[in-house]
């Protein structure tokens, strides 16, 4: 169960929200000069030539662009998966998409529009297992490395392993 603050469980409750949630993604690579930073809020503008709005968060700068995420479901037979929908992907994305070998590390997380250093949730350390892009918009799976995902114990003393012991 993830503890969140009244501030932002009250924002969610609320029928007309005052204070907007937004999801600010992190993408790094051994590829990339810099991590890419998204915003699904265009909570400032960040420049006027080029038009460019975003969040800046604990000094980070994150583009705005509109995002669709489908957040992991908290089950225990399941590792966690996140499907986020980037539209307006920029030049030095797709590159990364099309000819990583190895998976982009992804990190999510959640605050309020209004208290952008505040972290509400983190989903941090995800690896990007699947992306399909076509015009301007990039479709990305995430799910975590995980070790609960691995069958316990790891070999069976079976006859057909260990046949010497049968």
């Amino acid at each position: 169960m993830r503890t969140i603050s009244a501030r932002f469980r009250a924002a969610l409750y609320r029928e007309n929200m005052e204070e907007v949630p937004a999801m600010l993604i992190t993408i790094t690579h051994p590829d990339l000069a810099a991590p890419l930073h998204f915003s699904s809020d265009p909570t400032e503008r960040i420049s006027t030539e080029p038009l460019l709005y975003g969040t800046v968060s604990r000094g980070t700068q994150y583009n705005f662009v509109p995002i669709q995420v489908t957040l992991p479901a908290d089950q225990d037979d399941a590792p966690p998966t996140i499907d986020i929908t980037l539209s307006v992907v920029g030049r030095e994305a797709v590159p990364l998409l099309r000819s990583a070998i190895e998976p982009p590390s992804v990190t999510l997380e959640i605050v309020l529009a209004q208290y952008p250093d505040d972290i509400e949730a983190v989903f941090p350390d995800f690896d990007l297992v699947s992306a399909s892009y076509g015009g301007d918009s990039a479709t990305i799976s995430l799910a975590i490395d995980s070790m609960a995902s691995e069958p316990f114990p790891a070999g069976s003393f079976t006859p057909s392993y260990f046949p010497g012991m049968f």
